[in-house]
């Protein structure tokens, strides 16, 4: 095993893509805490189905595959799709889980369109767009991992500067009103900066699967903790160990996709800390309700009077 981490570190290309990947996977888990805290979990899966068709526009309209004007695209196409659920919700009696689920499949659906067509054109072999499906962190060249790592350092600085705001449109939007805070136009950037990091990790770990790493591990560190940041930390931890995962498993192993690794990393962790975290785990909380019926049973048993003083009152 220490062999196996000395020669994947070693290879200059492959320890950027690690590095990538792992910062990739701290950022997003910060940014989907919010994510999750204010229940709109169904949006980062909205964003990044509607990455595929922005990716797609932006290399038929330049015919270069480069991050950047791949983050661009997917960053508008975001913007797009969430007017859309605005548009939506605001003007008919739908509600916005279902304007989510429409506008998704729309995208989605457009994107795929759009992707068979690249496949089929002249330029399509040389695209590699197939690989923003499910990611391949090993298709990603020096340049895209720059992007990625500068896009991912972006966010975390972000959060740690807008916590205390962010902290508050969350729990208390309320009072975040009343106290003279622009709620509209944080809840705005909040926004942008899941639109961001849905865009940034799509190559890695794609489009399909990019919002499992904002959502499970903020899922996962909700188990360990009641407070913020220390669940902050711990979504962090988890998502950079999912996205560490899925990079290496990915670069080694011969056409397996990042995001599926990526994916299952962060799920075994959250399963983990289903099971076995000390507050919220199911073992914690077998053992509580395991340990009051002890000590309900022995109130009881200690309680009641003996069989003899009770026949002699009785008498």
């Amino acid at each position: 095993m220490l062999e196996w981490l000395i020669s994947l570190w070693s290879d200059p290309n492959t320890r950027w893509i690690l590095l990538g990947c792992t910062l990739l996977g701290l950022g997003s888990g910060v940014i989907g805490s919010f994510t999750f805290l204010r229940r709109e979990s169904l949006l980062g899966d909205t964003l990044a189905h509607a990455a595929l068709p922005g990716v797609c526009i932006a290399f038929m309209l330049t015919e270069v595959k480069s991050a950047g004007l791949f983050l661009a695209g997917a960053l508008l196409a975001g913007v797009a799709a969430v007017l859309c659920v605005s548009a939506i919700s605001r003007h008919t009696r739908i509600k916005p889980d279902a304007a989510m689920g429409i506008v998704l499949t729309f995208f989605f659906g457009v994107g795929t369109v759009m992707l068979t067509h690249i496949q089929h054109s002249g330029s399509g072999s040389q695209s590699g767009l197939d690989k923003y499906l499910f990611g391949q962190a090993a298709a990603m060249v020096t340049g895209d991992v720059y992007v990625l790592m500068g896009v991912s350092l972006l966010l975390i600085v972000l959060a740690l500067l807008l916590f205390k705001e962010f902290k508050l449109i969350s729990f208390d939007p309320g009072f975040a009103r009343g106290i003279g805070l622009p709620v509209g136009l944080l809840e705005h950037v909040l926004l942008i900066l899941t639109t961001v990091a849905v865009a940034a990790g799509i190559q890695a770990v794609g489009v399909v699967l990019v919002a499992a790493l904002l959502i499970t591990p903020a899922a996962a560190a909700r188990y360990w903790t009641d407070r913020l940041p220390v669940m902050l930390a711990a979504a962090g931890v988890f998502g950079a160990l999912s996205g560490t995962a899925g990079a290496a498993i990915s670069t080694l192993g011969e056409g397996i996709p990042t995001g599926p690794v990526t994916v299952l990393a962060a799920t075994l962790l959250f399963a983990v800390s289903l099971l076995l975290a000390p507050g919220r785990g199911l073992a914690a909380r077998a053992l509580r309700h395991r340990g009051m019926r002890a000590a309900y049973a022995r109130t009881v048993d200690g309680g009641a009077p003996p069989t003899g003083a009770a026949e002699g009152r009785e008498s």
